[in-house]
């Protein structure tokens, strides 16, 4: 039986691409007790309280993480926390880079400091391969995030909430995709904008993202970041597998944009293991006063490792991509 059935669980964040994909696995799945979807905009909750149909079970609180005081009230009587809300967007981060400190840095702060206060069992926060050796003001707050969130467990240690990370690439089919652009725009026999034809990158379905959170509930001690084991795949293959045949052309990485995505780093392989009969790369804790023990299945990786796009030992094909996308993600 999942340790959720039952449970009241808050998603920060709720009404965006995860968010929903996660509140409607919870419902057909795991039977809580209550959901209550945290979240700014009006109109995205008024549009998912019609997508879910009223559900009973749903609460939905208009709120901001930036606002502590209001995460406290909707966090009473919580048994778990899925910390999604953020802010994504790379260049916008780089014109607004204070925006960015208020919600994904002192945000993710007052989601801990709520969490603890209100008793909450466990916390798990969406992180993303760019808080990897971060090269963009994006990536920092995400970075900075991880570490609030691993490190928040001292705070907590003589308390029942413990805090993890789950860390992964581009998701497939939400929101801001690049995928019904390349359709819309080979379909108007236009020529597909590619960052670098030599570009790499990670990508998730919605579906593992969210399977992924609901793996690290049943898992965690509090402390680890996870990291999915997946394919690889080059955008340019990405791009034949939604339009084949279409005309591709060069434009340059953006500033604070990658060539290969990393999602560990090989400072942080010093700290890596692989669980769960190897779908995912666990980051141990340095140093844990909450009482951390190593994960009894884990295997250590080898020295010097790290996790990058451009060098993964699994690569998706076009015609995979082109399953994958045929799935209706």
């Amino acid at each position: 039986m999942s340790i959720l059935e039952g449970s009241s669980i808050l998603v920060t964040g709720g009404t965006g691409s995860f968010g929903k994909a996660f509140i409607s696995k919870l419902l057909a799945e795991h039977n809580p007790k209550r959901v209550v979807i945290y979240s700014r905009d009006e109109l995205k909750q008024w549009e998912c309280r019609a997508l879910f149909k009223d559900d009973p079970r749903l609460r939905w609180f208009i709120g901001d993480i930036r606002d502590l005081d209001r995460l406290r009230r909707a966090m009473h009587g919580i048994d778990y926390v899925v910390h999604a809300a953020a802010l994504k967007q790379v260049d916008t981060a780089e014109y607004n880079p204070y925006e960015f400190v208020k919600t994904n840095v002192i945000g993710s702060q007052n989601v801990i400091e709520a969490s603890i206060d209100a008793g909450v069992q466990k916390v798990v926060a969406l992180s993303t391969d760019k808080a990897s050796s971060p090269i963009n003001l994006y990536g920092a707050t995400k970075l900075t995030a991880d570490k609030l969130f691993i490190l928040g467990n001292h705070y907590a240690a003589a308390y029942p909430t413990r805090f993890a990370v789950v860390r992964y690439g581009n998701v497939m089919g939400s929101r801001g995709s690049i995928i019904p652009k390349f359709k819309a725009m080979h379909e108007a026999g236009e020529s597909l904008p590619i960052t670098d034809l030599r570009c790499t990158r990670f990508f998730i379905t919605l579906d593992d993202a969210c399977q992924m959170v609901l793996d690290t509930f049943e898992l965690m001690q509090g402390g680890e970041l996870l990291v999915p084991r997946i394919p690889s795949m080059k955008v340019t293959d990405l791009a034949q597998a939604i339009a084949p045949g279409a005309k591709m052309h060069d434009v340059g990485l953006r500033p604070g944009e990658k060539l290969h995505e990393e999602m560990i780093s090989p400072e942080e392989g010093r700290r890596a293991v692989i669980v769960h009969d190897g779908k995912y790369f666990v980051l141990q804790p340095d140093f844990a006063t909450w009482g951390y023990e190593a994960p009894a299945d884990g295997v250590p990786v080898e020295d010097g490792f790290h996790y990058s796009s451009g060098d993964n030992d699994q690569w998706y094909t076009i015609e995979e991509l082109q399953q994958i996308l045929s799935s209706g993600i």
